[in-house]
């Protein structure tokens, strides 16, 4: 059983610190215009991150780590915070989560209350919003990710909705907002707050999880309980959650209404340029696809059959088919390894013709349970959101 026990104030990020940790081991390539990056140890509950920023931490899953497993090991797990105010250490004594708004019954939940509740556990890939943006052509600020701001794990809870129900939603609610133990930089400034509908707060998927892959969460993840909204950008998996309100009309916060929203359109893009369209908050992640048995750029042995492997995701729904092209030739059917549920990544395995001496491009394309599949074009929005085009490496064949 996972132990919630009191953390002590982690070192490395306390007493203000600034700047990327002394454990500099080397720089890598993401793969874009100033894309070089150090990756550093010495991040609290953390192996070796590539650095986005140190404070507030932006920490990316080096690309090594996808190619050993189906899920993503906590300590190398991605890292995004908003504020530099984050919480070092949390007494679960003291802890509350507290319920509040449109409901009968206002709730100040312990740690120990809310682990009495019927637990769950399910699959599901975290993924930044942003994941990716350094690939965006032309270029939007934000933080420049390569494709490590995404990480799976079985994570471990109790339902939203039975947590809901404790506290009784009063009939015309509409929304319910969620805030944790992170806090404005300045008086005034915005908390980071974000809100799901009455009807898919409550839709039994979504959960307050309070371990993943067999272990308490990170501190950096979100310790002691984070929302975990299945199928959606990690913008709604509120980390260290305390707070739930419970609302009667549209969330007007600066979170839903003015941030981590994308244009209207069909696939959430525009014109590259354009600034002036109508908007929506993301919401629902899209399939997305890698080769991770093999690096962009490798030497491979011409003349023989290449094997190769990779991860992919449905987004929304699950993995129905991979399939791999080779310098533009039709595609060819990728075998799929064994389903953890429609919100995980999922290992495909394929064996390609073997290749002439040379460079060739090799693409890789996930289509999910719903019949979406990842596009040729890729979308651009000024955010940098939703990147979900059709990923393609190149190798040298000699």
């Amino acid at each position: 059983m996972v132990e919630l026990s009191r953390r002590g104030a982690l070192g490395a990020l306390g007493a203000g610190a600034v700047a990327t940790p002394l454990l500099a081991q080397d720089l890598v390539r993401l793969g874009f215009a100033n894309g070089d990056r150090a990756v550093a140890g010495g991040f609290p509950e953390k192996g070796a991150m590539i650095v986005q920023r140190s404070r507030a931490p932006v920490l990316e899953t080096p690309w090594d780590v996808y190619g050993r497993g189906v899920f993503t090991r906590n300590d190398r797990f991605y890292v995004r915070w908003h504020y530099s105010d984050i919480p070092l250490s949390v007494d679960v004594a003291a802890f509350r989560l507290r319920i509040g708004g449109a409901v009968n019954s206002p709730r100040a939940l312990t740690l120990g209350e809310l682990l009495k509740l019927p637990r769950v556990e399910l699959a599901a890939v975290n993924q930044c919003a942003g994941n990716s943006r350094g690939h965006f052509t032309p270029r939007v600020a934000g933080a420049q990710w390569g494709h490590g701001a995404m990480g799976n794990a079985r994570w471990v809870g109790v339902r939203l909705r039975d947590v809901l129900d404790l506290a009784g939603v009063r009939a015309g609610a509409t929304a319910v907002r969620f805030a944790g133990l992170d806090r404005p930089p300045v008086e005034g400034a915005p908390w980071y707050a974000k809100s799901l509908s009455v009807d898919h707060a409550r839709d039994g998927e979504v959960m307050i999880a309070f371990a993943m892959n067999g272990a308490a969460l990170p501190m950096l993840n979100g310790f002691p309980i984070r929302l975990v909204v299945p199928g959606w950008y990690s913008t709604y998996w509120i980390k260290a959650l305390d707070r739930i309100e419970v609302l009667t009309g549209a969330d007007d916060n600066f979170w839903m209404a003015k941030a981590y929203r994308i244009p209207t359109t069909p696939d959430g893009g525009v014109a590259p340029g354009t600034k002036d369209f109508a908007s929506t908050p993301i919401g629902a992640m899209v399939p997305r696809s890698f080769v991770t048995s093999v690096a962009d750029g490798a030497v491979v042995r011409a003349g023989q059959p290449l094997s190769l492997g990779g991860l992919a995701m449905g987004g929304d729904a699950g993995v129905a088919r991979v399939d791999l092209r080779v310098d533009g030739a039709p595609w060819q059917a990728a075998t799929l390894e064994v389903d953890h549920g429609r919100y995980s990544f999922r290992r495909w395995t394929a064996t390609l013709p073997p290749l002439a001496r040379g460079t060739h491009s090799i693409g890789v394309r996930c289509t999910n349970a719903s019949g979406v599949a990842q596009p040729e074009v890729a979308v651009w929005n000024p955010s940098g959101y939703q990147r979900g085009v059709i990923e393609t490496i190149k190798v040298i064949a000699q």
